[in-house]
């Protein structure tokens, strides 16, 4: 009984010393003062010391009116710098999602093949981009890019983050198929259906959560990734992770706190939403949730 609390407690320390610095920002963002720390009033729970400027800030850094009324939505729509850089990120992550998750389903279904000869080498190499530090992926697809003319391009952007996206899809993928009957691809060859049809009919409907799985965290890691915009993107291809890095440099104000507050929550909501496909792989499988 010891060792059982004493375990519990430990892992809710880890837990605690994990998150806490995530949390902290929260509180900060609402500082109606441009402090990053925590003020008198906010100390005193202030109502006048909390504010939502920095919010607000948000959506009207680099308006040219702030003020106007008539043709409001499309200043902040073209001028303003946190909206371009939220309008890039969501461009950017959802074309790199969509190639990595073609790209990481086809290889995963194929590796988890008994036929699939050197499957340990290829897997090895296909994951690679986790290994690697990433400067020096960044560096590279800079020096290939820049060769081709994809360099300081929307599409050069995409593609170096769906290479770093594709090894999770891959991962999650084959963690799905390791409980794939595959008596059911050979009936399905034995019934007639070819290939393609086999697997959007029989392997895909089994294997969905876990695609999808594989999607959010490609999309998550394309969402937060910098090193490599930093290398390969140019003032119109900046992403919220790249506009934070500028204002840290150049310009420290709260609105990155706030920023990074409704990252935090978006983060929150899919890696929930990745726990509950999880599950329900897990159920579509026959295997107890843990």
């Amino acid at each position: 009984m010891l060792w059982f609390y004493s375990f519990r407690v430990i892992c809710g320390m880890v837990f605690v010393f994990l998150i806490m610095p995530i949390f902290v920002l929260i509180p900060l963002s609402f500082n109606q003062e441009p402090y990053f720390s925590f003020t008198p009033g906010m100390l005193r729970f202030d109502p006048l010391a909390y504010s939502m400027r920095w919010y607000i800030d948000i959506l009207q850094n680099g308006m040219v009116d702030p003020e106007a009324v008539v043709g409001w939505w499309s200043d902040m729509w073209s001028n303003a710098q946190w909206i371009r850089s939220i309008r890039n990120s969501f461009f950017i992550g959802f074309w790199a999602t969509m190639i990595s998750t073609a790209l990481g389903t086809l290889a995963a279904v194929g590796l988890s093949s008994s036929d699939m000869p050197w499957r340990r080498p290829i897997m090895a190499l296909l994951i690679s981009p986790m290994i690697v530090p990433l400067v020096i992926t960044a560096s590279g697809l800079f020096f290939f890019f820049s060769s081709v003319g994809l360099a300081k391009t929307y599409l050069g952007i995409i593609l170096a983050h769906a290479a770093l996206g594709t090894p999770f899809v891959i991962i999650t993928v084959t963690a799905t198929l390791s409980g794939f009957d595959q008596s059911l691809t050979r009936a399905s060859a034995n019934m007639g259906a070819g290939p393609i049809r086999t697997f959007f009919k029989v392997q895909m409907p089994l294997i969905l959560p876990g695609v999808i799985s594989g999607a959010l965290f490609a999309f998550i890691t394309s969402f937060d990734e910098v090193v490599a915009v930093l290398q390969l993107a140019d003032v119109r291809q900046r992403t919220i992770p790249r506009q934070m890095f500028s204002g840290i440099r150049e310009q420290i104000s709260p609105t990155i706190l706030a920023v990074a507050t409704i990252l935090v929550i978006i983060s929150i909501l899919l890696l929930t939403t990745v726990e509950l496909l999880r599950r329900r792989s897990e159920r579509l499988r026959g295997v107890s949730p843990s």
